[in-house]
């Protein structure tokens, strides 16, 4: 076995070698786990490449296909099972065991079907795939040979197309042969036109005598410099195209013009192949689709991933429930008993509350006198607000400017005791209010809930009590601005009367001047407060009785 490998690889074989690794296993026979080692140092590591891969394969497939193929008959023949293997060997996936997944098989079976000219049957692979899925992950390389032979995905083909359409595909996917068929061919130094059987590969086009491939007459090597072009018909030969390369040019006639269209097509293609520094097109698909499988497998181990997350989470979020649902009916337990007592303590409740609203009116009766007391109190100052303006009116003749502005004094000093007057009791009322309603919130809950409206009501009342409170304060505001330019008017009219107060400084007092009252009590006439006090009053009397004096 290792001689042979050794000659297939061309690799030389040290007897010696093999004897020095095997020399302790004398008394028995060698495993491959003991026989891989070697195969890999001595052998595998030692290779250059500069051997022929179909030998290789063919060395292989004799090891290996006596003990693995199938003894039931196929429709395919010895060869075309080694043709096979050795397609499964390139299409399968770089791991062990090989197996070769559902899309290269697709892949593969596309192939064999269109070069036996047939029709693809979607709908059937479609049906083997998903019994396929249920069971395994792809074939092994004995299993695809099964299947071809079988004739499953090849009804009403003889033997003899399905074997010249897995030499076709094995061509092209391992031997790289992208285009072959038989061509004339001009000769270099007869000048003849010969009929010769070409075989485009991606470096080089090989022309035989037949397509048996035993008689090879030359080879056209082909590099990013070369070129084709079409010929125009000349000395009876049609169809012609020439092949440009370096040191030669080649004369080519094919059998007619779609013959030529695609052998230049193809030369074209395989040259631009060689500028790009590409790959042959079979093995840069089979890269992609391998790396889409791998796109997709990594997406699938993702999307598994995040759906063992999210059960993961679901398994949490419904312990989570769990532990909330008995949560909730250990509160609901506890809800229950707490109803039985509210309703127990609500009973109890409901008389206090009908003592608490039959109190809670008798203190807005209450109010609401107070409120009307308060109403006619403001009336009767009103009215002797109206009695003042009437008084100074009598007065207007005299003091015009000084009685004007005494009366505006007069008017702002009580529409601002007014003011005050109605600030303290609604200050008080306010105060009560709270007191009220702190009660009220000392209250139980279910109390609360009794009292839910009233105290709204009381609230309402009590927002309406604030704004006219700060009603009162903006009108005392004013009023005191008013003071102030009554205050203004009156040292304005105190000194454009200075002269007249000289005057009637002596009078008995039928007039008399406004000033500012004294702090002193002050006297009340029929019209309301007095203008003068009662100590000004006795002096005013000595002043009087002294005068009598005098003139009798």
């Amino acid at each position: 076995l290792s001689h042979n490998l050794c000659t297939v690889l061309n690799v030389p074989h040290d007897p010696v070698a093999l004897e020095e690794h095997f020399r302790d296993d004398d008394e028995g026979p060698v495993s491959n786990q003991g026989y891989m080692p070697y195969l890999n140092k001595f052998i595998l590591e030692k290779v250059q490449g500069n051997f022929d891969k179909v030998e290789f394969n063919r060395m292989c497939w004799t090891l290996c296909a006596k003990k693995n193929l199938s003894k039931s008959p196929l429709l395919i023949s010895d060869e075309d099972a080694f043709k096979v293997w050795v397609i499964f060997n390139f299409l399968s996936e770089d791991k062990y065991p090989l197996i070769i997944v559902p899309e290269e098989i697709e892949y593969l079976l596309k192939k064999i079907t269109e070069a036996m000219g047939a029709g693809w049957q979607q709908e059937q692979f479609d049906h083997y795939k998903i019994a396929l899925n249920t069971s395994r992950e792809g074939l092994s390389a004995w299993e695809l040979i099964d299947l071809i032979g079988s004739g499953q995905f090849s009804k009403g083909m003889d033997r003899q197309t399905v074997s010249m359409a897995i030499n076709e595909v094995f061509n092209e996917l391992i031997l790289d042969v992208l285009k072959q068929g038989y061509m004339l061919k001009k000769g270099h130094k007869r000048k003849n036109w010969m009929e010769r059987w070409f075989v485009l590969k991606p470096n080089v086009i090989s022309y035989y005598v037949s397509e048996d491939l035993k008689d090879k007459k030359g080879d056209i090597i082909l590099d990013s410099n070369c070129c084709v072009e079409a010929l125009p018909d000349k000395d009876g030969k049609k169809c012609l195209f020439l092949i440009k390369c370096l040191d030669k040019t080649f004369e080519i006639s094919a059998s007619d013009k779609k013959k030529k269209q695609e052998w230049i097509q193809a030369i074209q293609s395989t040259v631009s192949l060689l500028r790009a520094g590409s790959a042959p097109p079979h093995k840069e698909a089979r890269q992609k689709r391998k790396e889409l499988r791998q796109k997709l497998l990594a997406e699938q181990e993702q999307l598994e991933r995040q759906m063992k997350e999210l059960q993961a989470a679901n398994e949490n979020k419904q312990k989570e429930l769990e532990t909330v649902r008995k949560q909730l009916e250990a509160a609901a337990a506890r809800a229950a008993e707490e109803e039985k007592k509210r309703l127990q303590t609500q009973v109890e409740l409901q008389d206090r509350f009908s003592l608490e609203l039959e109190r809670e009116k008798m203190v807005r009766q209450k109010m609401e006198e107070q409120v009307a007391q308060k109403s006619s109190e403001l009336e009767q100052y009103l009215q002797r607000v109206r009695e003042l303006e009437e008084m100074y009116k009598q007065l207007q003749e005299a003091l015009e400017d000084e009685k004007q502005a005494r009366q505006d004094e007069e008017t702002v000093r009580k529409l601002q005791a007014r003011l005050l007057e109605e600030e303290t009791a609604k200050r008080a009322e306010l105060e009560k209010w709270h007191l009220q309603q702190q009660q009220t919130i000392q209250m139980t809950e279910a109390e609360k809930q009794e009292l839910e409206n009233q105290r709204m009501m009381k609230e309402q009342a009590l927002q309406v009590a604030m704004e006219q409170l700060k009603q009162l304060e903006l009108e005392r505001k004013e009023a005191l601005e008013q003071y102030e330019e009554v205050k203004k008017k009156l040292e304005t009219a105190a000194n454009n009367t200075k002269s007249w107060k000289d005057k009637v400084a002596h009078h008995e007092g039928l007039i008399r001047l406004i000033e500012p009252g004294s702090k002193n009590p002050h006297l009340i006439t029929n019209w309301g407060p007095a203008a003068f006090t009662e100590a000004e009053l006795e002096q005013r009397q000595r002043s009087w009785k002294g005068k009598k004096a005098t003139s009798e």
